[in-house]
């Protein structure tokens, strides 16, 4: 029996590095970051309204009667159902934040991966780790680090769509 075995390409890229050098990416965190700011402001404001209604109910109740005070507790009841709702809608496993997150950040993802792909194809490499996510990675040489070829290939991209689109309105000028 024979074995061979062939000698295996690795590589590893630096996802952190990659994103903080990428517009595209930065512009969609501001976007989601702002967003993120309004809605926390909003459930902030409306918590604030639930906290000065209990207050006011804490004041006034020696003068109202019992329903009077029944359906003071249940208005804020349902104002405390509806800011939960709210966070829910907001920051849930699926809200906002979520879909958000991935309408913006998505597309520069598969740019990034497509990248990755491309390199390791023409590079052969037979693994690309990424060294800034859970994988340890107790040593890594620099020469291995593909991070600036990933950079390099999306800058790439961007030119030619860009070259692209203007050509396209170009020829919708004339």
């Amino acid at each position: 029996y024979s074995w061979s075995q062939r000698k295996q390409s690795i590589a590893y890229i630096d996802m952190e590095y990659i994103l903080e050098n990428v517009p595209e990416y930065l512009e969609a965190q501001n976007t989601l970051n702002a967003k993120i700011s309004k809605w926390r402001r909003k459930l902030d404001e409306q918590a604030r309204h639930i906290e000065i209604l209990k207050s006011d109910l804490a004041n006034e109740k020696a003068i109202l009667t019992k329903d009077l005070i029944e359906e003071k507790e249940e208005e804020i009841g349902l104002k405390q159902i509806e800011l939960r709702r709210l966070e829910s809608l907001y920051f849930g496993p699926k809200g906002d934040m979520f879909s958000l997150r991935k309408q913006l950040v998505k597309p520069i993802q598969d740019q990034i991966f497509n990248a990755i792909q491309t390199i390791s194809k023409r590079k052969k490499y037979d693994f690309v780790f990424d060294k800034s996510s859970d994988l340890i990675m107790l040593y890594s040489n620099k020469k291995y680090d593909i991070s600036e070829l990933v950079l390099s290939s999306i800058d790439r991209s961007r030119l030619i769509d860009t070259k692209k689109k203007k050509k396209k309105n170009e020829k919708k000028v004339t």
